[in-house]
């Protein structure tokens, strides 16, 4: 909590429990914005937790604190804004702070605190806006995995479905490319080709072949990615 308080000061804390029981009292009696929840509590697990939440303070976004990957699925079912891995860096603090202030709903802007904290999202983030995914579920042969879309190099069409592509190998998405430029974030996520999305992250250089396409290198990547000549724009000045 106290890395909490420091990386986000102008959060007010309403409660602290050392246990899901407590948990559920104090969600249910505080109704607060957000519950940072520990997997492994006492008695009641911070999923269980999670559950009840529809029911006892369903305005509440939830983040998963723990030292156990395991139940990131689980997590992610629950409705989790986000899923954090102890040890948990500054970083990684801060990007979820950000996706918690993307998530305050505006009808309590009359709140003092919230008022400060949305004054951060700046004009061009409405509230209207829905926020972009953090999280995918993807198919690798029986197995379902959970992404984290920033550690995702570039989505490729591939028949009927569309492939993931990260540093831990490819992956299955039963949704089509039209469908996720409609939820990525266009910040950090571009279509390249009509069969290819790139995280702009991933990108380490950009240059054209003999045929004068456009073809993009990617950090740490052997395979290159072609440039139509409609998205070469994207690229001028790089």
């Amino acid at each position: 909590m106290e890395q909490l308080r420091r990386l986000w000061p102008e959060l007010k804390l309403v409660a602290e429990c050392e246990d899901g029981a407590s948990a559920l009292e104090q969600l249910a009696e505080t109704q607060p914005d957000i519950a940072f929840l520990d997997i492994r509590m006492p008695g009641i697990s911070g999923i269980e937790v999670a559950r009840s939440l529809s029911e006892l303070s369903p305005r509440t976004q939830v983040v998963f604190v723990t030292a156990y990957d395991q139940y990131a699925i689980d997590a992610f079912e629950q409705g989790a804004m986000d899923y954090l891995l102890k040890p948990v860096s500054d970083e990684r603090l801060l990007a979820t702070r950000e996706r918690i202030l993307s998530r305050l709903p505006s009808t309590r802007q009359d709140d003092a605190v919230l008022e400060r904290l949305l004054q951060r999202l700046g004009p061009s983030q409405g509230a209207a806006e829905r926020p972009p995914l953090a999280w995918i579920t993807a198919s690798n042969g029986r197995e379902t995995q959970l992404i984290m879309l920033e550690d995702v190099a570039y989505f490729r069409a591939d028949n009927k479905y569309t492939t993931v592509v990260t540093a831990a190998g490819e992956s299955l998405l039963r949704t089509p490319l039209r469908e996720l430029l409609e939820v990525l974030d266009p910040q950090h996520f571009r279509q390249i080709h009509r069969s290819t999305i790139v995280n702009m992250k991933a990108v380490a250089a950009v240059s054209r072949d003999d045929t004068g396409r456009g073809v993009l290198r990617l950090r740490g990547r052997t395979e290159t990615l072609v440039v139509s000549q409609p998205f070469m724009s994207l690229f001028r000045g790089m």
